[in-house]
């Protein structure tokens, strides 16, 4: 079942996946240590409207004129050129925040574009994806343990985290993965020869043939659970720089993992070991159960990190973020499956836009919007919040979370009627 196919899709999704996770981990801690602490959520606000963007681009662009490599190519290779000239606005903030925009504008549509290609290129999606795309959950991982082990031996006392190099990294790796791009299977545009229309363009033709109650439920509490989501992607690498590196913290991982960005991929460590189960898991859970266990990861997540604040539990912190394997496979790559299932291929693209659009798009702006603003109440003019205002915060997300995850259990049928995997 793995082929040389699948190997070169693989290494497709190791590079796609480093690009991301060397910046948008880092991201944070760099600001910060650039005067631009209350500004922290931006690049959680400006990733998601360039998803808003991405889906309108595939209908328009990618699905009737390029070959899907040709195009995931051609975004990453101007990406990587844009993210060169990003650490070099950090003395105009405005700058600064528009030039990311413009990056995450080129990355954005990869991301379905990606999963379009690897979809497209195999034959039985619920046993070859997961094996394919655990290589991006590799990728990010290689980024993180680059930056600590690697870029730490450049960064001299300061912690890579808080230095450029990491947007360096990104921006290499993109070019990297831009020539590799149109080494890969040829893809042609689906939509090729078709007349563009509005209805296209948007996605309503794969949107109707998504569509039925369980469709519409899932989108909408995928919509949700992305607010609670925010929170963790612009602020937990911020918090574990707080809780442990600059508390002090001593023990054998935290010395074997010495900055905030290593920590955090013992996360996607986990999610290797819960991808790798994927197929099992699939056949004795079903898609409401496998949605159902990882919104509920989410709020177990907040929890600990609300528990363990105050004090610096450091098992706690460790945990919260371990449990990222059950937090992202079974809701978000359980969802990538589940509207690949119900497409077609003349949709394939639109229906995985869609999926960007609510997901990485309208639920990631909403929710870096509202994170930030819980997060500035709470610094309340301070440079950083205290470790008891943490626990304040992370119960936040926590019970909105919950929230979400009672609607969803009343409301989504995994009936027979093709909402079943």
């Amino acid at each position: 079942m793995f082929n040389a196919t699948s190997a070169r899709l693989s290494a497709m999704m190791f590079l796609q996946f480093f690009v991301w996770g060397a910046w948008y981990v880092t991201i944070g801690n760099y600001m910060a240590a650039q005067g631009m602490a209350g500004l922290t959520h931006w690049p959680y606000t400006v990733n998601p409207i360039a998803a808003i963007i991405a889906p309108f681009f595939l209908g328009l662009v990618a699905d009737r004129y390029f070959a899907a490599e040709k195009m995931l190519g051609t975004l990453h290779i101007l990406g990587g050129l844009i993210m060169f000239a990003v650490p070099l606005a950090t003395g105009t903030p405005s700058l600064f925040i528009l030039l990311l925009l413009l990056y995450n504008m080129c990355y954005m549509p990869t991301l379905a574009l990606s999963n379009s290609l690897a979809f497209h290129n195999i034959e039985n999606q619920e046993r070859q994806f997961p094996m394919i795309r655990v290589f991006g959950t590799i990728g990010w991982i290689a980024a993180g343990l680059f930056i600590g082990f690697v870029l730490g031996q450049f960064s001299g006392e300061e912690l890579p985290d808080r230095t450029p190099l990491p947007l360096y990294t990104t921006a290499i790796a993109s070019l990297v993965l831009g020539a590799y791009s149109f080494t890969l299977p040829h893809t042609p545009p689906p939509a090729a020869g078709q007349a563009v229309t509005f209805r296209s363009i948007a996605g309503v033709d794969a949107f109707r043939l998504l569509g039925s109650r369980s469709f519409y439920i899932f989108l909408g509490c995928s919509f949700l659970i992305c607010i609670p989501l925010a929170a963790y992607f612009s602020f937990a690498p911020v918090f574990v720089a707080n809780a442990v590196y600059d508390q002090g913290v001593s023990n054998a991982l935290v010395n074997a993992l010495p900055n905030p960005s290593s920590l955090m991929s013992i996360g996607q460590m986990s999610e290797i070991a819960f991808m790798l189960l994927m197929p099992l898991l699939f056949i004795r859970l079903g898609v409401k159960w496998m949605l159902a266990i990882g919104m509920g990861a989410w709020i177990l997540r907040y929890a600990l990190f609300a528990f363990g604040a105050p004090d610096a539990v450091f098992w706690m912190v460790a945990g919260g973020i371990l449990l990222h394997g059950i937090c992202y496979d079974f809701f978000f790559v359980t969802g990538q499956i589940y509207v690949d299932k119900k497409s077609t291929p003349a949709v394939r693209g639109q229906a995985q836009g869609i999926l960007v659009l609510v997901i990485y798009g309208l639920g990631m702006f909403v929710g870096a919007q509202i994170a930030g603003a819980i997060f500035n109440r709470f610094l309340d003019g301070a440079s950083m919040l205290t470790l008891e205002r943490w626990q304040d915060f992370w119960w936040v997300p926590a019970g909105f979370a919950f929230l979400v995850l009672v609607l969803f259990m009343m409301t989504f049928k995994d009936d027979a009627e093709g909402d079943s995997l």
